[in-house]
């Protein structure tokens, strides 16, 4: 099924569930939360299980790509070499990290803003997301790194792109984009 239309799904459930739940009642208000926090807790735990496979793989295989310039920021295009492992490893600590981010902005709504029906919005989709990443696609459930599980990673079109119709400014991996990138600027960025 596709991860929009299943997400579309969830979402519409939950509401749904949101709805015929009193959150007024301190039961209820109580097991929604600990729902929300053990769903996260499995979240995190998926991604720290993801961890430990690429440490067990040692994929040391080299891996050659150009970040994007970042017109925000003022950075420039720039060329990285690194290993799949350390690739891998630095995806799965960037999904860490949105949990996290996840948390704080739910704690902000539900606990400071007193909003309830988010935690059960909320709940499952981390989880979802986790067990459909790139990264569990790969690690957990043996599929090759070919086509879209390519490293490195394509990433969605940004808002401005989706906005203008432009090609997406991603990270390229050809050799001519690598090469022209290790001999401009600063050169080549290797990451350990």
């Amino acid at each position: 099924m596709n991860p929009a239309v299943s997400n579309i799904a969830l979402m519409l459930i939950g509401m749904q569930v949101a709805k015929k739940l009193d959150f007024e009642d301190s039961n209820v208000l109580f097991y929604t939360r600990a729902f929300y926090i053990g769903c996260q807790l499995a979240t995190f735990l998926t991604y720290m299980f993801i961890k430990f496979k690429i440490d067990q793989k040692n994929d040391l295989t080299t891996l050659k790509y150009v970040e994007p310039a970042n017109a925000m920021s003022g950075t420039e295009a720039r060329a990285v070499v690194t290993t799949v492992k350390e690739y891998d490893l630095q995806q799965v600590n960037q999904l860490i990290k949105g949990i996290f981010t996840g948390l704080a902005m739910m704690g902000f709504m539900h606990l400071y803003m007193g909003y309830t029906n988010p935690l059960i919005l909320q709940s499952v989709s981390g989880l979802k997301g986790a067990l459909e990443s790139n990264m569990a696609k790969i690690h957990l459930y043996g599929k090759e790194a070919n086509g879209d599980l390519k490293r490195p990673f394509k990433s969605a079109p940004g808002l401005m792109e989706m906005l203008t119709g432009g090609a997406t400014s991603g990270v390229q991996s050809d050799k001519a984009s690598v090469e022209s990138a290790e001999v401009s600027g600063s050169g080549g960025v290797k990451l350990d």
